[in-house]
């Protein structure tokens, strides 16, 4: 290195080094050699953990080299997860103090601007983990909440400097925010030794009087963790306690567009519908006909009142049944009452040992649907997960569409809305696949 510093060292195997430099932000505990004061010669084995190195706290900035000494980047070191480092910068000259924090948040935003308008700068995701440098941070915007997940050590060590910041530039940018809700529900925080839990998060006081009138904002006990927001002209409730996820899937915003433009006059089946999303925008698209299913009943009523909201309760059918019998039932009936399928399930697979039999329930759902669409008709089919990637996904659709007799005809191949960014080289952000074909 050419810049003496004061961070501990995290030696990385050759493999690591050539990951790294790939453009990966993830060194694995098995990349890593071991480490050292940067004031000492002396390596101590990563095996020799969970006794801490040289006292490195958990979540602390660590600075990985390679075996030749070369800086490869810095990051935040976590004691129990395999991701042992999750690099945060590659800029040997980098002070992560307040500042650095600031100007990084003020980049998340400045892109939201320039890639979603201001219109969708009201609903989107803010922050996206890796692709914006926060890695283990997820905040999304519902109108006049904030909703946040905090999945590293690092990222928890310091949170009452990101998420005041973030509230600050958004205020001072004349944005109305009300509240924050913390939704750290999640079971993949034990991985990194962290509680589980959910709730509002209150400014901490920094003593300045205008910090103040906004830490008095964000604290008002009369907050309500439902909001309203409008996205392609559809209005949702939103709950950002007790919705899935963060409270409301924003990914596939311009997806459920593309779905729109063919929708009219067609009868629609919206399958695993959720909160009726691509539903309630083929209704509006003035679809003939449209039934949006469930296995939730609780996702269902949710969708029934949105519908409501906007007035096209008389449009829509819901059903709450299991997806895969639903499609085994209108098979044996042998009949083609749709003409445009929209098939949006939830994650099949989340581990890399059980994608072959996710793969076998994504062609049951895919080949159910091709045969039953008629010639002419429709598919829109996803996969959120990235350990299904798009090679082996399309040749899924290739068996699905063999198997069912007919031949596709590719209009799109879509991704996530461009909140969420995908960060070139690394697969786990690029997650979601979403393609329209039509039957020939």
């Amino acid at each position: 290195m050419k810049i003496r510093r004061e961070y501990i060292q995290a030696v990385i195997t050759k493999k690591g080094t050539r990951w790294v430099q790939g453009g990966h932000p993830w060194i694995y505990e098995a990349e890593v050699l071991g480490y050292r004061n940067p004031s000492s010669e002396e390596l101590q084995k990563d095996s020799a953990l969970p006794r801490l190195p040289f006292g490195i706290e958990n979540g602390a900035i660590v600075d990985a080299v390679s075996e030749n000494d070369r800086y490869l980047g810095s990051g935040f070191y976590s004691e129990k997860s395999k991701i042992r480092i999750r690099l945060i910068s590659e800029n040997a000259n980098d002070q992560f103090d307040a500042e650095f924090w600031r100007r990084r948040i003020r980049y998340a935003l400045d892109y939201r601007k320039a890639v979603m308008g201001m219109e969708d700068y009201r609903c989107c995701r803010l922050i996206y983990g890796e692709t914006d440098g926060f890695p283990g941070l997820t905040v999304d915007r519902f109108s006049d909440l904030l909703s946040v997940q905090i999945l590293s050590q690092g990222i928890e060590r310091i949170r009452d400097i990101l998420i005041p910041e973030l509230v600050r530039e958004l205020l001072h940018d004349g944005q109305e925010i009300r509240g924050v809700f913390l939704r750290n529900d999640v079971k993949i925080r034990a991985l990194e030794g962290l509680p589980e839990g959910k709730g509002w998060y209150v400014l901490p006081d920094s003593g300045a009087p205008e910090y103040r009138e906004i830490r008095a904002l964000t604290a008002d006990p009369r907050r309500s963790p439902q909001t309203e927001i409008t996205e392609n002209g559809i209005i949702y409730s939103v709950d950002v306690e007790n919705g899935q996820k963060t409270g409301f899937f924003l990914d596939q915003k311009y997806n459920r567009l593309a779905v729109r433009r063919l929708a009219q006059s067609r009868r629609v089946l919206d399958c695993f519908t959720h909160t009726g999303s691509f539903a309630l925008n083929a209704a509006a698209a003035g679809a003939r006909s449209v039934t949006a299913v469930d296995i939730s009943a609780s996702a269902v009523a949710m969708a029934e009142k949105n519908a409501g909201r906007n007035g096209l309760s008389d449009r829509i059918d819901f059903v709450t049944a299991d997806v895969f019998e639903l499609l085994s039932e209108l098979l044996m009936k042998r009949e083609k009452p749709y003409d445009l399928i929209i098939l949006d399930p939830p994650a099949f697979t989340k581990s890399r040992k059980t994608v072959s039999n996710a793969a076998k329930g994504y062609k049951e759902i895919n080949l159910a649907a091709l045969r039953i669409l008629p010639r002419g008709g429709y598919l829109a089919t996803a996969s959120c997960s990235h350990f299904m990637d798009h090679a082996r996904f399309e040749e899924m659709l290739r068996e699905a569409a063999r198997e069912a007799g007919v031949k596709l005809r590719l209009i799109e191949v879509r991704g996530p809305a461009p909140d969420h960014p995908v960060l070139f080289g690394v697969p786990e952000t690029e997650y979601l696949k979403f393609y329209i074909f039509q039957v020939v």
